[in-house]
């Protein structure tokens, strides 16, 4: 399955001084998969907190570890999801 578009998540349009010539310097920022991300963050803490008593899945070594993977996962399919034209 082919990775969905992950766009910045603010683009800045080209700056160029009145000649044209390009000024701009540094990148285009978060992708919109990070934004997606720390949106859902907050949730997830919130949603996972008492989870996280009980221990954690395989491969899973920390708290902080186990919300990331969940965050990203939310991320993740509100990207595929996106991809598809959004909900029905």
């Amino acid at each position: 399955m082919s990775q969905p578009e992950n766009p910045s998540a603010f683009p800045r349009p080209d700056d160029r001084d009145a000649m044209g010539c390009g000024i701009r310097e540094g990148s285009d920022g978060m992708t919109l998969r990070d934004w997606f991300a720390g949106q859902a963050i907050g949730a997830v803490i919130r949603q996972c907190a008492g989870d996280a008593a009980f221990g954690y899945p395989q491969g899973v070594e920390s708290m902080e570890q186990l919300f990331a993977g969940k965050a990203f996962a939310i991320a993740d399919a509100m990207l595929a999801e996106r991809a598809k034209g959004g909900a029905a």
